[in-house]
């Protein structure tokens, strides 16, 4: 038997979870199989991977129910996080396991049709994963930092997704097509086979592309874009002479930005060790001869696999719409005491016109304050003014009609006021 990790292991696997192995290794059929693992660890890494994928699958599944389910829920920002949870759903139902047991067993079970597939389609939803938070980034920071001009509607949205899987799908198609099965003596492999070259070039093109697409440049952006946001909403001071529900929205839209840095945050922390991982056999090829590489292989495969799990337990603890549709999930549950479900809702439709006439007639008040006060004070930038009051009433960015309601009254007293 051969290594379990070995130093010719196909650099693609960087971002397959496959843990497919070149056969310049598999010639060692007659030899003693060091990484063989007693019962009681194996039944140990088989509940630790049994955990994530039950609390990614169940966890996600009901993150897309809350949205798609409420109206009130389904946003710019939000379809992008159903776009995440189905892309780490699926993921973590269609190839954690398999991951698993062919690391464990270095035997591939599955056949050929779900070898390429087993292959292909984890980088896709790594992808489309990243580039749902890097999307939600960018259209918090044109909701922050460019508040006027116009935001994604509904279609656009959903187009932009479209293209986000067809991408994915470009990416990740070299990694299945050059997928292959093997019969082996006693067993079968799952592995890609890259065109001959001596030099393997290729291998190392391809893994440098996709660490880079799926991991630094995104991150990248993210940090970018979140660092001016965050400068934007901690650094600058809220003009004291703002209302209450002034303050209410900067506060609700720093809750949102802080959920998201904690989402990107977690997942750059839990695929780091993987992309090092693989990165290394071309620096210290001699450490994946080494015993213990299978354990630290299987502990970074789970941590790296964990991060599909982590998002919905984030969400429930830093959002109070998604803890209340959570809560009505679990409600049969005896210590779970659920609040008034209607709360995710935003309470009924006449309470809510209610709410948004008496704000729109509070800040024509205040608009009109501002506009006497800019025509007795020379310099003062209107704009200014204008960006202020188009701060969404949601941190979300829902409310686009009404921020677009108190724009067009601004104007409509600046000009019939001057």
């Amino acid at each position: 038997m051969d290594n379990i990790i070995n130093p010719e292991m196909d650099s693609t696997t960087v971002a397959a979870f496959n843990g497919s192995f070149n056969r310049s290794l598999n010639d060692t059929e007659g030899a003693a199989n060091q990484f063989v693992q007693p019962g009681w660890q194996i039944a140990l890494w088989a509940v630790a991977y049994s955990f994530i994928v039950l609390v990614s699958v169940v966890g996600n599944i009901i993150v897309i129910w809350i949205i798609l389910a409420h109206k009130r829920m389904r946003t710019v920002t939000n379809y992008f996080l159903v776009n995440l949870a189905f892309a780490e759903a699926s993921m973590a139902a269609f190839n954690t396991v398999v991951n698993f047991t062919y690391a464990i067993h270095n035997d591939w079970y599955y056949g050929l049709g779900y070898c390429k597939f087993h292959n292909f389609f984890p980088i896709s939803a790594v992808f489309a994963s990243i580039y749902s938070m890097t999307a939600i980034a960018l259209d918090r920071y044109m909701a922050i930092i460019h508040p006027l001009k116009p935001r994604l509607s509904a279609t656009a949205t959903k187009v932009v997704i479209c293209v986000i899987w067809v991408l994915a799908f470009l990416l990740a198609f070299p990694q299945g097509y050059y997928a292959i099965t093997e019969n082996m003596i006693h067993r079968v492999v799952c592995y890609v086979e890259w065109p001959e070259d001596s030099t393997h070039v290729y291998q190392k093109m391809y893994q440098i592309c996709v660490t880079l697409l799926i991991y630094f440049l995104p991150l990248m952006v993210i940090g970018c874009a979140y660092t001016v946001v965050g400068i934007t909403l901690w650094a600058s001071e809220i003009p004291g002479d703002s209302s209450d529900r002034y303050h209410e929205q900067v506060t609700a839209k720093r809750k949102v930005v802080k959920m998201m840095i904690v989402v990107v945050c977690t997942f750059a922390v839990c695929w780091l060790p993987f992309h090092i991982y693989f990165l290394l056999q071309y620096f210290h090829p001699s450490l994946y001869q080494l015993k213990i590489i299978q354990q630290i292989y299987l502990a970074i495969m789970l941590l790296a696999m964990s991060s599909t799990m982590y998002n919905p337990i984030i969400y429930c603890c830093l959002n109070d719409r998604f803890r209340i549709g959570f809560k009505h999930v679990f409600k049969w549950c005896p210590f779970i005491h659920a609040g008034e479900y209607e709360g995710l809702e935003l309470k009924s439709t006449r309470y809510l016109q209610t709410q948004s006439s008496m704000y729109k007639v509070s800040r024509m008040e205040t608009t009109v304050s501002s506009v006497l006060t800019a025509n007795d004070e020379d310099g003062e930038d209107s704009s200014n003014k204008a960006k202020r009051l188009s701060l969404d009433l949601t941190s979300n960015g829902s409310s686009r009609s009404v921020s677009k309601t108190m724009s067009e009254t601004s104007s409509f007293y600046s000009n019939n006021l001057s």
